[in-house]
């Protein structure tokens, strides 16, 4: 009798002890966590010139913990202040949010066949010996294509661009390497826009950003809001002018603004409500947009040839995550070129959202690169203490 209650006791003070430590997720002791170190990093990049600016969101799935602007939309303090509501050119974090959470809503329709070949939904992609590419070779980016090609200095429209892709040729056999491609992403959009009788961005406007209120999410920003997006590079040898309101990145640029693999602007908040039915299994606010098993499967690392899941990428074990090393291995994400990144821990359930401009004025600048996993760390002590 006695060991059943010693038992019993043991149940309730783990149970307990449970409840606190996800309790100190957020809070420290009875206070809130102390994110004036991260604030500190933050505003000492801008000074270095990692970035003019910055908003950093940090969430669960339940709410916001943590939100704030930082800087300026350039260097020149008299240019607009960064706020929670300015509009950033996701870039690649497009191939996440955008490309592949359609791709997900389509496979958990039945539409979309990771194993199918792309031959099946694009006939005029079975060239070159691309005839055994699998959607799931696009989604691991092992299919063989090429990383990217330059276009816009060959073509003048995106049909030429798209038609170009259809006939490249490959540079390995699909599945033998990993080599991160637009082109692969590109290729997944026709296939989405062939199953679907639509656009891309009308798709993804119908089935996820609208029913989920991301107002201030969207491809190809309207006059009305370009002043609100922060500026990304002053184009010195292509469009011959600053670029903001519109897309950074060339080859979507040519294809319209709308591309698998970039071309997305939207703001923390809204990114945030995105995250937060991520985190809550595909669903929020009572409906449904993908199956929690398909999250949970296409956000898993795939193989040993490299740190991808489908479509999204997987905190890396070989070498410094640009999340950091402190947040558990059991995390996804991506980041974008402009200086965009989305991460979650899983075993956590924690969302951190940085987006910035470190683009302005010049990619050449490439200081983010090291500070992103410093940022990420200190944001872990923030929330559970060093």
């Amino acid at each position: 009798m006695k060991l059943n209650k010693i038992i019993i006791l043991i149940i309730l003070i783990g149970i307990v002890f449970v409840g606190y430590s996800q309790k100190k997720l957020w809070e420290t002791g009875n206070s809130k966590p102390d994110f004036s170190g991260v604030e500190k990093l933050i505003l000492k990049s801008i000074r270095d010139s990692v970035f003019p600016g910055a908003v950093l969101v940090i969430g669960n799935q339940d709410s916001i913990i943590y939100q704030k602007a930082f800087g300026h939309f350039t260097y020149d303090t008299t240019s607009p202040a960064m706020t929670l509501n300015t509009i950033f050119d996701l870039a690649s974090v497009s191939k996440v949010v955008g490309t592949t959470t359609a791709a997900m809503i389509l496979y958990d329709e039945g539409k979309l066949k990771l194993d199918e070949k792309v031959k099946t939904y694009l006939p005029e992609f079975d060239n070159h010996g691309k005839g055994e590419i699998t959607v799931r070779n696009l989604l691991l980016h092992n299919s063989g294509l090429p990383a990217f090609k330059k276009y816009y200095d060959i073509y003048n429209t995106g049909e030429e661009v798209i038609n170009d892709i259809m006939n490249t040729e490959l540079i390995y056999k699909p599945g033998e390497k990993y080599v991160y491609s637009d082109l692969g992403i590109i290729t997944l959009q026709k296939i989405i826009e062939k199953i679907t009788g639509t656009t891309l961005d009308k798709f993804l406007e119908a089935k996820v950003f609208k029913p989920l209120g991301m107002n201030r999410t969207m491809y190809n920003p309207p006059d009305s809001l370009k002043n609100q997006c922060a500026p990304t590079e002053i184009d010195t040898f292509y469009r011959m002018r600053q670029i903001q309101g519109e897309v950074h990145d060339e080859r979507a640029y040519m294809l319209g603004g709308v591309a698998g693999h970039a071309g997305l602007f939207s703001t923390g908040p809204d990114l945030a409500k995105f995250a937060m039915m991520m985190l809550n299994g595909g669903r929020l606010n009572g409906r449904a947009y993908v199956k929690k098993s398909t999250i949970d499967y296409w956000t898993t690392r795939q193989t040993k040839q490299s740190s991808r899941a489908l479509g999204w990428d997987t905190k890396s074990t070989d070498g410094i995550s640009s999340f950091g090393t402190k947040f558990s291995k059991n995390s996804f994400g991506h980041t974008g070129f402009t200086g965009t990144s989305i991460w979650f821990d899983k075993d956590n359930k924690i969302f951190v959202i940085l987006l910035t401009n470190r683009v302005y004025p010049t990619r050449k600048n490439r200081k983010i690169y090291k500070m992103r996993a410093v940022y990420h760390d200190a944001i872990y002590d923030a929330l559970f203490g060093k």
